[in-house]
């Protein structure tokens, strides 16, 4: 992944290295999580990969919790040995699981509750 200056990102992003399951129409891609955000989430590249760029994923990233943590995204690079793929919606399910899951792994939880205010904001608009 591009090394992007932070302040450049819109959502803090938290390493954590869990089982993530990709998937796109009837493919399933077994993977490790690298790191996520409320914004944005990296895998490893798995060594067959042959997915529809320009088509959608669900990201099932396994959290220990009953159910898998599940966030609708595009794949936005690919770039050595790693996946980067944007958020474009989280399930009101989900929200809860996500955020639980960054203040587990968030120095500050008060950047959290601003990036989750401004989320709210710009639901407003």
């Amino acid at each position: 992944m591009t090394d992007t200056p932070t302040e450049l990102r819109a959502f803090t992003r938290v390493a954590i290295d869990l089982p993530v399951e990709v998937q796109q129409g009837g493919s399933v891609w077994h993977q490790r999580l690298i790191d996520i955000s409320l914004g944005g989430a990296a895998t490893d590249q798995p060594d067959l990969w042959d997915a529809q760029y320009n088509e959608p994923f669900t990201l099932l990233v396994h959290t220990g919790a009953a159910e898998p943590l599940e966030l609708y995204a595009y794949l936005q690079h690919v770039e050595s040995g790693r996946l980067g793929f944007k958020v474009e919606h989280v399930d009101r399910e989900n929200i809860a699981p996500l955020r639980r899951l960054l203040a587990a792994h968030m120095p500050n939880p008060d950047v959290l509750d601003a990036e989750l205010r401004h989320i709210e904001e710009s639901d407003d608009d």
